[in-house]
């Protein structure tokens, strides 16, 4: 039977069990710590900006995206369906297989477009995605 402290005031003062919360609060950060390795993160990389004379980056890869504010996909400059964008880099990754694709995305397109492209690229098997920003102005 638990006996309970009177204050000075005459009302009783209950205690209060902690060890339950305590226990939950350990079970979940090991759970943290066991799951945070297996999680998968991409890894972002931050390169310089080349020069604005050098075309917009593209002395470093003839394998240039640009997807517009309308979400349409151009692919070196010639426009590609969400349908054969798949195929048309895979055609692309065949022909030069050290090629990285640069990736110039609108700031008002949607980010669903960016996964697809980002998606297709990796299912064409390119390891790399570079993708280009233009600071704000």
């Amino acid at each position: 039977m638990r006996k309970r402290k009177s204050s000075e005031s005459g009302i009783e003062v209950g205690s209060i069990e902690l060890t339950p919360l305590i226990d939950v609060v350990f079970v979940v950060l090991i759970m943290f710590i066991l799951i945070a390795p297996i999680l998968e993160v991409d890894n972002v990389k931050l390169a310089r900006a080349p020069a604005r004379e050098q075309n917009e980056a593209t002395n470093m890869s003839s394998l240039t995206i640009h997807v517009h504010e309308n979400d349409t996909i151009w692919i070196n400059k010639k426009l590609v369906t969400p349908e054969s964008l798949s195929p048309v880099l895979k055609a692309l990754k065949s022909k030069n297989p050290k090629l990285t694709p640069q990736l110039f995305h609108d700031r008002k397109a949607h980010f669903g477009t960016y996964q697809m492209v980002k998606n297709a690229v990796e299912e064409a098997g390119f390891d790399e995605l570079d993708v280009v920003l233009e600071p704000a102005k």
